[in-house]
């Protein structure tokens, strides 16, 4: 077996979904700590502690407690590498989220046992069942009073399609919880609560029926004892097959902040998550373990180190090897890059890189050559699919409050843009620019970052506009003629975004119905793929 084969099939690259809240970040943390990546593991609540968790490292981030940005972290754990993508939860940053999901081959899904199934977790599930991603389910904040396990087993099979198969069990739960029953293992984990740091191996106790878990655990253990006998004749087999394809879920029980069950979740992760697969390009399927290197870029963070007003292309190696200085073409462009500074990421901590295999997440810094769903190669020209961008569902205009710095607030916002963070959109007449989003605390987090990044107050207000769309002619219909013909007529609304991709901004939905009436010969797009190149009439 070849040396990049080898190493393929040692990656496992996944994301950690959930609703708000449901405990995410705590147990990404944890996640670090057990596979010896961190030390201590640091806290979301405490927000004036001095140790933040590692994956949410902006300002705004810190002060509100939650995840504005995805981040990546990569560990290595029972041989196997890591590459683990926290997402952000809050809906109003669901896009980001979108678009890491296309850069994963598994799923975590984080459920809180207290409110079980939530509007943001049914969304995101919706987009790893659209790419049959495997997905492996988390029962997080057993320590508190929650819903009855064989509740909420019910609930997830029932709302989100999937047959699920508990690996393990919870006794007890609140302030009565004892641990959990590892049911492929046969054994119970006994846990502690209130354990920062990495402790020893837990006390374990064996089968079913041993006598010291009735005896210490009393009603506890005989409710989860006939609640496991329930499960053994109504759950069906786990069959791996289906898990891959995304239609059966392996459940685990734990409470991340306590590190109860983590370790579990470590273990399912590396023995059943599937290594990098095929990918498809719009000109041919792109295999992982290829000799020569193809990547994506799915994501671009700005100001990742606030002194070098850097940006990250996030990339994901998608085929062969590769090293650090070899010749990259950007195939949107044509142009080279060599990059030198490549890096691999513990959140907002980097080392430098020397090499990378298919799976892997790397970091290129870059000033403006990279831009989201870019295809990376050693010279073939190949354009990976499936990056998507929606249409905004809030318009805004921004303005500069002090006009002498109207210069950093279209870089600031170009950056802003490129990173998917925000839509902005350049009015071809006009000089407003207009700013869409999927929820109004992306404007709250672009007004914070505008400042504490760019030096920039900006002044962010209503507009006119509530429906955006991408329009497109294709060529027998008139192509580039016709599409310049209705910017012409229609100038007032037309605007371009960050990639140069012509959009109409309206008033109304009935407006659009008017205007898709009026003129029979272009397209209306409310989701556009990367780069602009391929958009898609869906949705």
């Amino acid at each position: 077996m070849s040396d990049i084969a080898q190493q393929v099939r040692r990656r496992r690259t996944f994301a950690i979904i959930s609703h708000p809240d449901a405990g995410k970040t705590t147990l990404t943390e944890k996640l670090l700590l057990f596979s010896g990546a961190i030390n201590i593991a640091g806290s979301v609540k405490a927000r004036k502690a001095a140790r933040h968790a590692t994956s949410d490292w902006m300002e705004i981030e810190k002060q509100r407690g939650i995840s504005v940005a995805s981040s990546v972290m990569q560990m290595e754990y029972r041989n196997c590498v890591i590459n683990l993508l926290d997402t952000p939860g809050h809906q109003d940053f669901s896009e980001d989220t979108y678009r890491v999901l296309t850069a994963v081959d598994a799923a975590l899904m984080v459920i809180d046992a207290g409110n079980g199934v939530e509007p943001q977790t049914r969304r995101l599930l919706q987009v790893c069942r659209a790419r049959n991603t495997p997905i492996l389910t988390f029962i997080n904040k057993l320590d508190r009073e929650v819903k009855a396990p064989l509740d909420l087993m019910d609930e997830i099979e029932r709302e989100l399609d999937m047959t699920v198969v508990p690996f393990t069990w919870p006794v007890g739960m609140g302030k009565s919880f004892r641990g959990v029953f590892d049911r492929r293992e046969d054994q119970m984990r006994v846990f502690t609560a209130g354990e920062d740091r990495r402790g020893g191996d837990e006390e374990v106790l064996a089968g079913l029926d041993n006598p010291e878990s009735a005896r210490r655990f009393g009603m506890e253990w005989a409710q989860a004892k006939d609640e496991l006998e329930l499960v053994e004749g109504a759950s069906p087999a786990f069959e791996l097959d289906a898990f891959l394809g995304g239609t059966q879920t392996p459940m685990l029980f734990g409470s991340a902040v306590n590190n109860f069950g983590v370790r579990e979740v470590l273990d399912a992760l590396v023995d059943l998550a599937p290594p990098p697969g095929p990918k498809p390009a719009l000109q041919r399927t792109v295999e992982p373990t290829e000799p020569k290197f193809t990547g994506v870029v799915f994501k671009i963070q700005a100001n990742m180190d606030p002194a070098h007003r850097d940006r990250i292309a996030f990339v994901r190696v998608a085929s062969g090897h590769f090293e650090r200085g070899m010749r990259l073409k950007v195939v949107r462009s044509g142009k080279e890059l060599r990059p030198n500074t490549v890096v691999s990421f513990l959140s907002q901590r980097r080392e430098l890189l020397d090499e990378a295999f298919a799976g892997d997440i790397i970091g290129i810094p870059n000033h403006g050559v990279l831009q989201l769903g870019d295809t990376l190669t050693e010279g073939e020209s190949l354009q990976f699919t499936g990056l998507p961008f929606f249409a905004p569902e809030i318009i805004r205009s921004v303005e500069v409050a002090d006009p002498l710095k109207t210069k950093q607030l279209r870089a600031g916002l170009t950056q802003l843009g490129e990173e998917g963070a925000i839509q902005v959109f350049r009015p071809v007449a006009g000089t407003v620019l207009l700013l869409g989003a999927v929820g109004q605390l992306q404007f709250e987090v672009v007004q914070h970052r505008l400042e504490t990044e760019y030096g920039v107050k900006a002044r962010i207000t209503g507009s006119s506009y509530n429906v955006a769309r991408w329009i497109t002619c294709a060529p027998e219909d008139g192509g580039e003629q016709e599409l310049k013909r209705f910017i012409d007529a229609n100038a007032h609304r037309v605007a371009l975004d960050a990639v140069d991709a012509p959009t109409v901004l309206l008033d109304h939905m009935a407006t659009l119905r008017a205007v898709e009436a009026n003129w029979p010969k272009i397209k209306f797009h409310a989701m556009r793929e990367h780069a602009g190149l391929v958009f898609h009439k869906s949705m």
